[in-house]
């Protein structure tokens, strides 16, 4: 047993926001917590999504026992379909996370084939060595929980997402006792939720928009647009809760809004009373000044039900002078284009739009506990070791730093994707790496895996365009039958036409009979002269395909 050591293994997000994944494993047993996915930089050129290299999951497939979700966002449950296709293990996770994962799976044809357990906050159940008691935790999220893992070398406890509201719209709060008493017992690892990190203070209730919002739905005189996430349980119900006080019917537009709000109600999320929600096709009939739209978009997707509404092309939705439209949640960095694109046509529309407040009041909070709170849970648990998790590298070493500040832990390891932590009950240290990294996926009619060099080549195509170089080769004689053509594509400045054909006919003739029987010898000379020229012409590098027909 001495030599014996538990593992910790993060595959995603310890150096990014997202993509959600870690292992941890003794002997030959391995659960997975979270398999998140990331959207793609503006440079990732046609890839849809960005999940974590599963190699090391993969290698080790005979293994893997479970998957544990702490909740239903996408960065935390969106690779389950790319992890399910290799690895076929039972999903534990809470109800309202099991209902998003089901139409996840079901998506992908995978449903059928994959074991769903639901499990609940302080209902312990095993799997192999290790024994695992969720705990309630708040997050702008429903139904979300921490796991607490017990291990042969000790309690290790990941919080997933979380901030601590003692007073949650759903009457559900955080469950700061049981984290209390895990601290009294004793906690070998705490992997804490970096993402507020550089926030100071304490991130405000969920209830607290109210009082603003409740303030817009009273000055707003035609019809109110109301846009979220659409997994912003919390923030639907006080908004049909609003709706309901001010008289107001409440269309719901948008797919994943759709979706959600039936799952919150199925579930009894959201107690909607009869007559409150309407059918799109019926807006028409409802007086401006009684009708409130819930509807998806506010990140400013380019298919989304406002980013149509907003170009006067839905369905249903036409945005008149004098409607207002609130945003509320947060601009996720590097949608800013977007978003505020959409806010320029609602502008042009002379509707009054609500995204940032300032200081008037609070449209939006957060859902991630910001430093006190971080301090607050670290306090409690007292860990002898302190991981911060979900995070760029910056986040995590600051993170690492106020935990060390409280004198709570004994001591602060920060982690990278692909690094093995091995524990033990007195010790813990680095060991080694694992293959980890991120996979591009184009998520068409298939998942397909989509390489670094097709990004590249469609970086080229994107900034320097495709030169076509087509010769004519007389296969007898190897003569070049006609004046060579070259085609420019997304090629702006100098025109080569002219230089290139020539350059081509200079190229050719200068090779041997052998050479040019060689047609793959032909392409490479010919690519290698014109990107030559090219870039001592035009300073750009574009792609040259050479193309050789036989006559």
């Amino acid at each position: 047993m001495q030599n014996k050591k538990l593992k910790i293994i993060p595959l995603g997000g310890l150096g990014e926001f997202g993509m959600n994944c870690l292992a941890i494993r003794w002997e030959d047993d391995i659960i997975v917590i979270d398999a998140g996915l990331m959207f793609p930089e503006s440079e990732l050129l046609g890839v849809d999504i960005v999940v974590p290299d599963i190699s090391y999951l993969v290698e080790n497939k005979a293994h893997v026992r479970a998957i544990l979700l702490t909740h239903g966002h996408e960065d935390h449950i969106g690779g389950l379909p790319w992890l399910l296709s290799e690895i076929k293990v039972p999903v534990y996770a809470t109800e309202f996370t099991l209902a998003y994962v089901e139409g996840k799976l079901d998506e992908h044809k995978l449903l059928d084939e994959t074991t769903l357990i639901e499990i609940q906050p302080k209902q312990k159940f095993t799997i192999g060595p290790f024994t695992v008691e969720p705990i309630r935790v708040t997050h702008s999220l429903v139904d979300c929980v921490a796991l607490a893992i017990d291990t042969p070398v000790g309690v290790v406890i990941h919080t997933g997402d979380f901030k601590i509201d003692l007073s949650p719209p759903d009457g559900k709060p955080f469950d700061l006792h049981t984290f209390a008493e895990y601290g009294k017992r004793g906690v070998l690892a705490l992997l804490q939720d970096s993402t507020n990190v550089e926030r100071h203070g304490y991130t405000p209730s969920e209830w607290s928009v109210k009082p603003r919002l409740d303030e817009i739905f009273s000055h707003a005189k035609k019809r109110l647009f109301f846009s979220c996430f659409s997994s912003s349980i919390y923030r639907i119900r006080i908004a049909m809760e609003l709706a309901r006080a001010h008289g107001r019917k409440v269309a719901v537009l948008g797919r994943s809004m759709n979706e959600s709000t039936e799952i919150a109600q199925d579930l009894g999320y959201l107690d909607i009373p009869p007559g409150l929600i309407i059918n799109p096709g019926q807006m028409r009939d409802i007086p401006a000044d009684k009708l409130l739209v819930l509807i998806s978009g506010t990140q400013g997707e380019p298919m989304s039900a406002l980013s149509r509404a907003a170009v006067d092309t839905h369905k249903h939705a036409h945005i008149d002078p004098g409607d207002t439209v609130l945003l509320s949640s947060r601009v996720i960095p590097g949608n800013e284009k977007s978003i505020f694109r959409v806010i320029d046509h609602l502008c042009r529309r002379e509707a009054n739009v609500i995204y940032d407040d300032g200081n008037q009041g609070l449209i939006h909070v957060s859902g991630h506990g910001s430093q006190e709170e971080q301090r607050l849970l670290i306090n409690l648990v007292r860990p002898e070791y302190f991981i911060p998790v979900h995070g760029d590298f910056r986040y995590l070493k600051k993170h690492a730093q106020i935990a060390i500040e409280t004198g709570a832990i004994g001591s602060a390891i920060v982690m990278e994707d692909g690094d093995v932590l091995e524990l033990d009950k007195t010790q813990a240290r680095k060991n080694g790496k694992v293959t980890a990294g991120r996979i591009l996926i184009d998520s068409g009619s298939s998942i397909d895996v989509v390489e670094d060099l097709v990004i590249k080549d469609r970086r080229t195509l994107s900034e320097d365009g495709i030169v076509l170089a087509v010769v004519a080769i007389n296969k007898r004689t190897g003569q070049i039958e006609r004046q060579p053509e070259v085609i420019l594509r997304g090629f702006g400045g100098a025109d080569i036409t002219e230089a290139g054909r020539d350059l081509i006919t200079r190229t050719i003739d200068s090779l041997s009979r052998e050479e040019v029987s060689d047609y793959g010898v032909v392409k490479e000379k010919v690519r290698v002269e014109l990107k030559r020229y090219i870039q001592k012409v035009t300073g750009r590098r574009p792609m040259i395909m050479p193309v050789i027909m036989e006559i």
